[in-house]
């Protein structure tokens, strides 16, 4: 199973190169050098360094954050054929798509802001000192159709809680396609060391909390009127799913 570890550098150098890279996706070499500032024999150096400590990866010429890509798992349910898979930077602009359809019907607010930020930062994967970001993707035909998120704190305090957003497109719901998203979603939580996640949807999303409720998710709280939708104020439904028994030590 795909495993993040909190990134560590023993150069300076290098945790600037694995940063921009990181926060800029599939990017040209040269680039990189060129904008951390190092010149062209210590940059593949460094470059070398990374991609041997398993931080770095080539992609068709250019660097991306190293990751592996996991296996992919072919449904076919109700005569509808799909794929589940972790997501692909070419994925970027239906991913973005298919979250703006769902969110756009009002029914996953945070998913609205998922999207926004997909758009500004131009990068799916996120690995680094505050934040661990990754997606799964239901598609047909290659196509994006459904999305899993998963977005985690590197903070000590909540550094056990994963936050997941979830949404399939109309034309493939009731394919089991959300439900399989979801599981390689916790798989990776689980695998990665997380005790906690948790999901928040306006009350008006009656579908999406009665799906997570059979699921075996609770509902830890309401928070009142949370959302303004179209003029309306709406609650805001805290749920959330344990992986692992509580520890105190």
């Amino acid at each position: 199973m795909w495993t993040f570890d909190r990134p560590a550098f023993d150069t300076e150098a290098r945790k600037r190169v694995f940063a921009y890279v990181e926060r800029h996706g599939e990017t040209d070499p040269s680039a990189v050098a060129s904008a951390v500032g190092i010149d062209p024999e210590s940059f593949h150096h460094h470059v070398t360094v990374l991609k041997r400590d398993g931080y770095l990866e080539d992609a068709d010429g250019k660097l991306r954050v190293a990751r592996d890509p996991g296996e992919a798992e072919e449904h076919r349910e109700a005569g509808v054929a799909y794929t589940i898979r972790p997501a692909r930077e070419d994925d970027l602009t239906g991913l973005v798509g298919a979250i703006r359809t769902v969110a756009g019907q009002r029914t996953d607010i945070v998913a609205e802001t998922v999207a926004e930020q997909l758009d500004y930062e131009d990068a799916l994967l996120r690995h680094n000192a505050v934040q661990t970001r990754v997606f799964f993707v239901g598609t047909v035909d290659d196509e994006v159709v459904g999305w899993a998120h998963v977005e985690a704190p590197q903070f000590d305090k909540l550094a056990h809680t994963a936050e997941v957003t979830l949404g399939v497109l109309d034309g493939y719901r009731r394919h089991g396609m959300g439900s399989h998203l979801l599981q390689r979603a916790l798989e990776w939580a689980a695998s990665n060391d997380y005790e906690k996640v948790y999901s928040s949807l306006p009350a008006t999303n009656e579908v999406g909390v009665e799906f997570l409720h059979s699921l075996g998710w609770e509902t830890e709280a309401v928070r009142t009127d949370h959302y303004k939708v179209d003029e309306a104020y709406v609650d805001e439904i805290m749920l959330a799913k344990r992986l692992y028994p509580v520890r105190n030590e």
